[in-house]
C-alpha cells in the first residue's frame, strides 16, 4: 500500500521567533471568524493580532458594508473575495466606482444594495453587469434617476435571480420589458412605485421571467389586462398588489386563469375589490397560506365590510395560516364566517377593526385555539371578558399586541400571565396595567419585546419582576410610563444583559443612576431619553463607555447635556449612525466632535443656543457619510452657498424646519391623546 502523506498544519506566522498562535490552523482561525461576524469591532481587533490573523481575515471576508466610497480603494485589494456588496452607508456612489467594483470583485460578487446610493448612471450599471456575471441580486430601490437605458443595463445580469426596483419611478414599460428578455432567471422583483410601468411592462414579466416566486407590483397603474399572464406563473408564490387602483371586480370578474402555487396576496388598499372580486382572483388556488386586505375601510366607505360573503371566499383554502384585516369594519356575520374556516389559523391581525366587541372577539379566538399572533391595536370595545377568553383558549400565543385597548381593566394582565406562558411580544401601551400584571407577565421567561408606553399605573415593584425574570428581554418602551425611577430601571439593567432598545423618554424621574445601569446591557443599540430632565453629561458618557453598539440616540430636551457628554460619545461610540440633539446645551465644540464618528449617517439640530453657522459649517464638512440633516431654517442664509452644494453633491439632502422653540415639556399633543384638551388639565 501506498503511504498517504499527511498535510501538517503550517505555522501561522512567518517569523521565526515563538508565537502562541502557531499551533492553530487556517481552518481554525477561519471558523473563529465566523463567529465574529457580527461584532466588527471584534473583527477588527482579531485581524490586529498579527501579521498572519490579518492576512487570513482579509481573504476569509465575504460581507462587505464600507461606510465611504472613498474607503472603497483601501480596501479593493485586501478584501480579494467579496460576494456581498452593501454601499447603502454610502450616498455618493459614481460610475468610476462601479467601474473599479466591477473588475476588481468580477470573478465574485454575487449580491450588491444600491438602495440609498446615486449619482450613477447606465453606464456605471452597464460596466458592473457586463464585467459581474456571477450576480445573482440588485437592489436599486429609489433610484430615481434611472431611465430605461438604466434597465437595458440590467439586462446584461443573465443570471439574477433577485432585483428591487421599489420607487425607479423613470423606469417605463421599455425598460421593464428590456429586463423580462435580458433576466429570464428572475425569482424576485419588486416594482413598488414604478409609477409608469403598466400592463405591458408586467405582462412582459410574466411572459418571459417563468421562475418568478415573489413580485410586488405595489401602486402600479395596472389592470386585469397582465393579471391573466402574472397568474400563469407556475412557481408564483407571493403576490403583492397593494394600492392597485385600477384593479376592480368587472376586470377580476374576466379571469380565466388561477395560480395554484400561490402562498401570499397582498391586496391592501384595492378600493375597487370586494369579496366579488377576491374570489375571482384566487380561484383555483390550492397553497394559499398568507391573505392580507388591510386598512380596506378606512380609504374608501365604499370598500366592503368583512361579512360572510368575504371570508367565505376563504373557505376552500385549508393551509390559510396568517389573515391581516386591519382598519376594516368588522360585522357579526364575518365574524361568524372566520370562526368556521377550517384552516390552522395561526395568525390574526384585527387592528384599527371597527366594529369588533367581546362577543365577536371571543367566538372568534374560541375556534382558532392555535393562534400565536394576534394582533387587536386600537380595539377599543373589548373588555376582561375578551383577555379571558383569549388566555383561556389561546394558551400558546407567542404575540399580543393590545395597545390603546381602553376598555381593558388591569385585572385582565394577570391573566395574559398566568396562562401565556410562551409569550414573545406583548404590547400594552396606553393601558391600565398594574404592578400586578407585570409580575404576572414576568412569568413569561421568553419575552423579547414589553411595550409599556403610557401607563400611569405600573411602577418600578412591578418592573423589577420582569427585569429579574425575563432575561431575554430585547427591547423595553416605557414612552412616559411618569412612575417609572432609576430603581427600575437598574433591575433591567442588571437582569436583561440581551437589551438592544429603550424607550424612557419624559420621565422626570430618571437620572444618570438609571444611564448607568444601562450601560451594563453591552447590545444597547438604541436609547431614546428625550424630555428627561435629569440626566447629565455624566450619564451619556457611562452609556458611551459600557455600550459600543449604539447606533440610535434621541436625547432632544435633556438640556443638562453639553459637549462634556458629546466627546465621550465620539471617543467610544463609532457605530453611532442617528442623533437627535435638539433643545441641548451642545455647542460648536461638542458637534464637532461627533464628526469624527464615521458612521454618523442622520441629525437633527434644532436649537442649539449654543450653535454658530461657522460651527455648524466645520461638523458638516467633517461628517463624511451625512446622508439626512434637519436643521433650523433660520441657518439656511447663513451658511455658505459652497459648504450645502458640497454636501448635497456628496449625497446628504437638508430637511429646513421653521419650529418655534418650544419651552413646555408636555406639549398638548399627548393630552389630547387621552381625549383631555389643554384646558381641561390643571
Amino acid at each position: 500500500m501506498k503511504t498517504q502523506n499527511k498535510r501538517r498544519p503550517q505555522p501561522l506566522s512567518p517569523d521565526a521567533s515563538p508565537n502562541p498562535f502557531d499551533i492553530l490552523t487556517e481552518e481554525i482561525v477561519c471558523k473563529i471568524l465566523d463567529h465574529l461576524h457580527n461584532d466588527p469591532f471584534a473583527t477588527k481587533a482579531f485581524s490586529l493580532t498579527c501579521k498572519a490573523f490579518y492576512f487570513i481575515e482579509s481573504r476569509h471576508r465575504r460581507i462587505l458594508k464600507p461606510l465611504r466610497p472613498e474607503l472603497l480603494p483601501r480596501i479593493f485589494h485586501r478584501y480579494p473575495f467579496v460576494s456581498h456588496l452593501d454601499l447603502s452607508m454610502c450616498p455618493r456612489v459614481d460610475d468610476n466606482t462601479l467601474n473599479v467594483i466591477s473588475s476588481t470583485w468580477k470573478a465574485t460578487l454575487q449580491s450588491i444594495n444600491l438602495s440609498r446610493s446615486r449619482f450613477f448612471t447606465n453606464a456605471g450599471l452597464s460596466s458592473l453587469f457586463v464585467n459581474c456575471s456571477g450576480l445573482v441580486e440588485v437592489d436599486l430601490c429609489n433610484a430615481t434617476q434611472l431611465t430605461d437605458l438604466a434597465a437595458l443595463a440590467i439586462a446584461e445580469a443573465k443570471n439574477l435571480e433577485r432585483l428591487s426596483l421599489a420607487r425607479c419611478k423613470s423606469i417605463t414599460d421599455m425598460g421593464i420589458g428590456c429586463i423580462a428578455v435580458g433576466c429570464r432567471k428572475l425569482r424576485s422583483l419588486c416594482l413598488k412605485w414604478c409609477l409608469r410601468v403598466g400592463d405591458l411592462g408586467v405582462e412582459l414579466i410574466a411572459l418571459k421571467c417563468k421562475q418568478i416566486r415573489s413580485l410586488d407590483l405595489s401602486y402600479l397603474p395596472i389592470t386585469e389586462k397582465s393579471l391573466n399572464s402574472v397568474l400563469q406563473l407556475q412557481h408564483l408564490e407571493d403576490l403583492v398588489l397593494e394600492g392597485c387602483h385600477g384593479i376592480d371586480d368587472d376586470g377580476l370578474s374576466t379571469l380565466d386563469q388561477s395560480c395554484k402555487s400561490l402562498k401570499m396576496l397582498n391586496l391592501s388598499n384595492c378600493q375597487n375589490v370586494t369579496h366579488t372580486g377576491l374570489s375571482s382572483l384566487i380561484n383555483g388556488t390550492e397553497q394559499l397560506q398568507q391573505i392580507i386586505l388591510a386598512y380596506g375601510s378606512s380609504v374608501s366607505p365604499k370598500l366592503p365590510k368583512v361579512t360572510s360573503d368575504l371570508v367565505k371566499c376563504l373557505n376552500a383554502y385549508s393551509k390559510l395560516q396568517s389573515i391581516k384585516l386591519d382598519g376594516c369594519t368588522v360585522t357579526w356575520s364575518g365574524i361568524k364566517a372566520m370562526a368556521s374556516l377550517h384552516a390552522p389559523v395561526k395568525e390574526l391581525s384585527l387592528s384599527k377593526c371597527l366594529g369588533l366587541t367581546d362577543d365577536g372577539l371571543s367566538f372568534l379566538v374560541q375556534s382558532h385555539k392555535d393562534l400565536r399572533k394576534l394582533d387587536i391595536t386600537c380595539c377599543r370595545k373589548i373588555t376582561y371578558t375578551s383577555i379571558d377568553i383569549i388566555t383561556n383558549s389561546c394558551t400558546s400565543l407567542t404575540s399580543l399586541r393590545m395597545e390603546s385597548c381602553s376598555l381593558v381593566p388591569k385585572e385582565a394582565f394577570v391573566l395574559i400571565g398566568a396562562r401565556c406562558s410562551f409569550l414573545e411580544e406583548l404590547d400594552a401601551t396606553d393601558n391600565e396595567i398594574d404592578d400586578e400584571g407585570l409580575k404576572s407577565i414576568s412569568r413569561c421567561s421568553k419575552l423579547s419585546i414589553l411595550k409599556l408606553g403610557i401607563c400611569s399605573n405600573i411602577s418600578d415593584e412591578g418592573l423589577a419582576k420582569v427585569g429579574s425574570s425575563c432575561s431575554m428581554l430585547k427591547e423595553v418602551d416605557l414612552y412616559r410610563s411618569m412612575a417609572i425611577s432609576d430603581a427600575g430601571i437598574a433591575a433591567i439593567g442588571d437582569g436583561c444583559p440581551a437589551l438592544e432598545m429603550i424607550n424612557i423618554a419624559y420621565d422626570d424621574k430618571i437620572t444618570d443612576n438609571s444611564l448607568i445601569s444601562l450601560s451594563k446591557c453591552r447590545m444597547l443599540k438604541a436609547l431614546e431619553i428625550r424630555g428627561c430632565l435629569g440626566v447629565s453629561s455624566i450619564g451619556l458618557s457611562a452609556i458611551a463607555v459600557g455600550c459600543k453598539q449604539l447606533t440610535v440616540l434621541d436625547i432632544k430636551k435633556c438640556f443638562n447635556i453639553n459637549d462634556n457628554g458629546m466627546l465621550p460619545l465620539a471617543q467610544f461610540s463609532q457605530n453611532l449612525k442617528q442623533i437627535n440633539l435638539s433643545y441641548c446645551s451642545v455647542t460648536d465644540v461638542g458637534l464637532v466632535a461627533l464628526a469624527s464618528i464615521s458612521r454618523l449617517q442622520n441629525m437633527t439640530i434644532l436649537h442649539l443656543a449654543g450653535l454658530t453657522p461657522n460651527g455648524l459649517a466645520a461638523a458638516l464638512l467633517a461628517c463624511r457619510a451625512l446622508t439626512k440633516v434637519k436643521l433650523h431654517a433660520s441657518f439656511r442664509p447663513l451658511l455658505p452657498q459652497s459648504v450645502l452644494g458640497y454636501m448635497e453633491a456628496h449625497g446628504c439632502v437638508f430637511h429646513w424646519r421653521d419650529k418655534a422653540f418650544q419651552k413646555e415639556m408636555d406639549p398638548k399633543g399627548w393630552k389630547l391623546h387621552f381625549g383631555r384638551s389643554s384646558s381641561e388639565v390643571p
